[in-house]
């Protein structure tokens, strides 16, 4: 007698920064792990997807965060749109993890009692474990660690991109800024030894990747917790002779440790991409004293001009929050300039918003809704000018773009398609109309640009007869066998696994 069973699958919703795109690469490969398959493999069970955002899995991983505006009522909203597939599907697992997890802990499952598993930043490794408990049990289960036990980067992972990977070298952080909550949730800096961290480049190399992004809460402060003050740049060094690797990148610096060791390093390392970005937060000594952000405007501007000193055709970007509390317009207007003066190639804008559980939620002289939007629409206006003439100044240029997956949203419309140049731009390039060859995700190729926009550039040299190349990559073949491993996964997981009672059978694949 034969039984078909459908494969268990999954799916991860991932809310905020890098940090927590890596760690649910994490989440994804312990699920692998404990035998689960991602849903969009198994259309029996995508096709049951509904408008919830449940997307037909069984098993449904939302990776939360803390810093967005709102986190809360975003979470809770999703929740609530998912109770009626719980009710309709009450073998599905709903699974919430990340900062807010941490944060909110068991009041998840008081307010949205039909969420299965609650987990936190410091403990990853154990969602399998919950899961199958919050089964056996048929009651929540929610476990928080108050500090890190498992390194998230010796989890195993299931990457989404074969050709470009994050790799975490610390977690958590050791600095006080008055509008963050990260430190409470991941705790005091960890650091990796440099030895765990360029095996990891090494490994995802071999597995096709010539993209690296190294990962930490404040990257450049790696060491402290060993003792050596240098270690950063010497560990951009290190991964930039590793033989493979084509570009190295890093995420998120802070203007207080950046080091002219730092910059030394980035200048002289040829596979250390050209971009940088370099947190802001305000131009105004006044409000950078009450964010407990440890530089001043004139220290952020010195690090700019020594970069562009030694990488004049550098990249910076940059973080800014508006309406910080007792923001003035004059600490408005010193912000504006000293945007106008950094010329930034784009910049993330927030407007302030309390996080409860930080100095700042407490502080008096909170800034009007109105006035705070009123700024936010004119800093927006500003880099956007800027952006806009920064971009202009690249027509002409040849650019090499890393072909990416999912960057081009229009691609199809317009036959294009798209990906990062060295200094992390966004860039769209058009293809020849004679060719018949397309790169691959992976693949790099050089055009050259011929409108600057103000959030990317077009390349659409090629439909004149202009420069245009495609280099075909290890990291297209590693694209290109992932997608077939994909569709080999799909037919198997469409064939279904027959399970039997009784005598066991052997299963032949054909042409063998």
């Amino acid at each position: 007698m034969n039984e078909e069973v459908m494969p268990k699958t999954y799916a991860l919703k991932t809310m905020g920064c890098q940090m927590n795109v890596h760690d649910s690469e994490r989440l994804a490969g312990l699920l692998d792990e404990a035998g689960y398959v991602p849903v969009e493999l198994v259309p029996q069970a995508a096709a049951r997807a509904t408008d919830a955002g449940d997307q037909g899995a069984d098993v449904l991983v939302i990776n939360t965060c803390s810093v967005r505006e709102n986190a809360a009522n975003r979470l809770f909203g999703n929740l609530g749109q998912l109770a009626e597939v719980k009710r309709e599907r009450p073998g599905m697992q709903i699974a919430v993890s990340g900062c807010l997890a941490q944060q909110l802990r068991g009041g998840i499952v008081d307010k949205a009692p039909w969420v299965d598993v609650v987990l936190g930043t410091h403990n990853l490794d154990v969602l399998p474990a919950l899961l199958e408990r919050a089964r056996h049990n048929n009651e929540a289960a929610v476990e928080i660690e108050e500090s890190l036990k498992v390194f998230p980067s010796t989890l195993p992972s299931h990457r989404e991109s074969a050709y470009a990977a994050w790799v975490s070298i610390a977690v958590g952080c050791n600095n006080t800024c008055t509008f963050c909550i990260v430190p409470h949730l991941r705790g005091k800096q960890k650091d990796r030894r440099p030895g765990d961290v360029l095996n990891e480049i090494r490994a995802v190399v071999d597995e096709g990747a010539i993209e690296v992004t190294l990962l930490g809460q404040n990257v450049n402060s790696y060491g402290i917790e060993f003792g050596d003050r240098s270690a950063f740049s010497k560990l951009l060094r290190a991964a930039g002779s590793i033989d493979g690797l084509e570009r190295v990148r890093f995420t998120s610096p802070h203007p207080a440790m950046f080091t002219d060791d730092v910059i030394d390093a980035m200048a002289e390392t040829p596979t250390v991409m050209p971009s940088l970005h370099m947190p802001l937060q305000s131009g105004s000594d006044a409000i950078l004293r009450a964010m407990r952000r440890s530089y001043r405007s004139s220290r952020f501007l010195r690090i700019l001009q020594r970069v562009r000193e030694q990488i004049p055709h550098a990249a910076i970007t940059t973080d800014i929050i508006v309406g910080f509390p007792g923001e003035t317009e004059d600490d408005f207007l010193q912000t504006l300039d000293v945007v106008e003066e950094s010329r930034f190639s784009s910049a993330f804008t927030f407007l302030y918003s309390p996080r409860p559980g930080t100095p700042a939620a407490d502080m008096d002289n909170q800034v009007p809704d109105e006035v705070a939007n009123e700024r936010f629409q004119r800093l927006v206006q500003l880099q956007n000018r800027i952006s806009l003439e920064e971009n202009e100044k690249c027509e002409g240029q040849t650019v090499t773009v890393l072909v990416s997956e999912g960057e081009g949203r229009k691609d199809g419309a317009t036959e294009r398609i798209s990906g990062r140049a060295e200094d992390n731009r966004l860039v769209h390039v058009a293809l020849p109309h004679h060719s018949n060859e397309r790169p691959r995700p992976g693949d790099m190729v050089k055009a050259r640009v011929t409108h600057g926009a103000p959030h990317y550039l077009l390349a659409d040299s090629a439909l004149t007869g202009g420069e245009f190349e495609i280099v075909r990559t290890r990291a297209g073949d590693a694209w290109e066998r992932g997608e077939a491993r994909k569709a080999e996964l799909q037919a198997e997981a469409e064939g279904r696994v027959p399970v039997t009672i009784g005598m066991p059978t052997l299963r032949v694949r054909s042409g063998s």
